[in-house]
């Protein structure tokens, strides 16, 4: 089974750069409600996940910039993070790729020159074996 049958292409994923403003990032990720989003460089590198946690410890250890205006002063990368998740390849097999999804609500995809084209959500894999009735009772 090909991998990229799941794929949300690169278009469709709401992620952040890295060279984003960090309030425009906390925003982005505030109205779509993710708790973790892909962060990639402007030739859509993948560089790595930012999460909830990693922008709360990142505002403990700078209390001045709670405003958004002074939040604003850091980018992304700024930002310490504390786990990435770990990118696959787009031509990686099905158990490497629910091997990665077991343990977190997506996993990016990247291409044979390391770009970033897209993320398989858990929620996709899960309706999929659902939907084909894989389940194990």
């Amino acid at each position: 089974m090909n991998i990229a049958s799941f794929l949300k292409p690169f278009y469709d994923v709401t992620l952040v750069y890295d060279d984003q403003p960090l309030g425009e990032a906390l925003t982005t990720m505030t109205k779509h409600r993710f708790t973790s989003i892909p962060v990639i460089s402007r030739d859509q590198k993948y560089v790595g996940t930012l999460t909830e946690g990693d922008i709360l410890h990142f505002l403990l250890r700078n209390t001045d910039c709670v405003h958004l205006e002074k939040l604003n002063k850091f980018v992304v990368k700024d930002v310490k993070r504390h786990r990435d998740y770990e990118a696959v390849s787009v031509d990686s097999t099905m158990p490497m790729l629910l091997s990665k999804a077991s343990n977190e609500n997506f996993v990016p995809i990247i291409d044979q020159n390391g770009h970033f084209t897209g993320i398989i959500t858990r929620k996709t894999l899960l309706d999929y074996f659902f939907e084909h009735n894989f389940m194990v009772l």
